[in-house]
This record gives structure tokens, C-alpha cells and sequence, in this order.
């Protein structure tokens, strides 16, 4: 190869990397947006936009401070124990969804709203749906049955974090905090503070969860 050549096929080196680039800015451009679309339409863990919207708009009324998540948040994995001291976790919600409430009795707000939570699980109720109300109340187990009780919740079972893990893992600043989990047990969004769950806007919020 003469030196001429040599020159000539180096001095062609950057336009032959400009043109590369090009190609994959252009197939960049036409096909990761159609993937990314695709893959929201088939479930792959984060919800479409198609979804977001359908759920921010119905964050209306009382769930007007309800944050939906852009795309769909996986938990951290912890533990919990029910009434009859079995451990368990998101995980055995599986195909269902979940309305995790957290709560104390020593909360003032949570006593507010515990009966609007008790009358949704009533209304909505189901091998497809439950109100899970975790107290992270350190008195233990007969503190918080008395609390549901007296709140007129009674029909709510018991789920107990005296660890108060829960808070931390869930990323909760303070109580109440209410996260509406999907069937995969990914987070849609959540509500901190007290809120009308029974409400009109409530029940279509969830509804719309449990018929994806």
C-alpha cells in the first residue's frame, strides 16, 4: 500500500465514524421506543404511561395527595406477622391486591381513618383484594386488637411489625402511610396521612388495580 493510500484511508477513518454513530443514533431512535412500549404492555414490572395517567387522574377529591409513581417501585423485602404469630410478607399476596395501611394506636390520625378502611375492606374485600393494616405499635397484640375495636374496625385482621422494620424498608416518615401494591407486589403509589378510603374516588382507584 503506497503512502498516499495510507493517508487517504486514514483521512476517511473519522467520516466512517460519524456515519456509524448515525446508524445507531437512527435505529436508537426508531426501535427503543417501541421496545420500551411493548414491554410496558406486557407487564414487565413497571407500569405504562397509559396506567400512571389512568391512576393520577383518578387521584381526585380525598385522594388528592395520593403520589402516583411514574413506573411502578419494587419493595424492599421484610416481614410481618399476623394475628396468630405466622411471619409473613408481600409476597403471599401474590395475584392479589394489597392496601398496605400502617398504624399505632398511640397515631390519632389512624383511628381517624381506620373505620373508612374497614368499611372499604368490607365493600372490597376478596380472594383479589384485602386492606392490610400492619401496627407497628410496640404494645403487641392486644393492645391493637383493643384499638381496632373501639375504632369500630374490628373486621380488619391483625398484622403486627413491633420491629417497626416496616417503616424504614416502606420508606414511611410518619403514620399513617397507606401504599396501594399491584398484583405483582410492586408499588402503584401510596398516601401519607389520613384519608376517606371509603370514598367514591377511593373505590374506583382500587378497583382499577384489581381489574388489570
Amino acid at each position: 500500500m503506497t503512502e498516499k493510500n495510507k493517508k487517504q484511508k486514514t483521512s476517511n477513518l473519522p467520516v466512517l465514524i460519524i456515519i456509524a454513530v448515525v446508524a445507531v443514533i437512527t435505529v436508537a431512535y426508531w426501535f427503543v421506543p417501541t421496545l420500551i412500549i411493548n414491554n410496558a404492555k406486557t407487564g414487565s414490572g413497571q407500569t405504562s404511561a397509559t396506567n400512571s395517567s389512568k391512576f393520577k387522574a383518578l387521584a381526585t377529591g380525598p385522594m388528592k395527595s395520593f403520589v402516583v409513581h411514574k413506573t411502578r417501585q419494587e419493595l424492599k423485602k421484610f416481614t410481618f406477622k399476623n394475628g396468630e404469630g405466622k411471619e409473613l410478607s408481600v409476597a403471599d399476596w401474590k395475584g392479589r391486591v394489597m392496601l398496605m395501611n400502617l398504624w399505632a394506636t398511640w397515631c390519632a390520625p389512624c383511628r381517624k381513618e381506620m373505620p373508612h378502611l374497614a368499611d372499604l375492606q368490607k365493600q372490597l374485600g376478596s380472594d383479589k383484594f384485602e386492606v392490610v393494616a400492619i401496627s407497628v405499635d410496640r404494645k403487641g397484640l392486644e393492645a391493637s386488637k383493643a384499638f381496632l375495636l373501639k375504632a369500630g374496625a374490628d373486621n380488619l385482621k391483625i398484622y403486627l411489625d413491633r420491629s417497626t422494620e416496616v417503616l424504614g424498608k416502606m420508606h414511611a416518615p410518619g403514620l399513617p402511610a397507606t401504599i396501594l401494591i399491584d398484583k405483582n407486589g410492586m408499588e402503584i403509589g401510596r398516601l401519607l396521612g389520613p384519608a376517606v378510603w371509603n370514598s367514591p374516588e377511593a373505590i374506583k382507584m382500587i378497583k382499577a388495580a384489581i381489574d388489570e
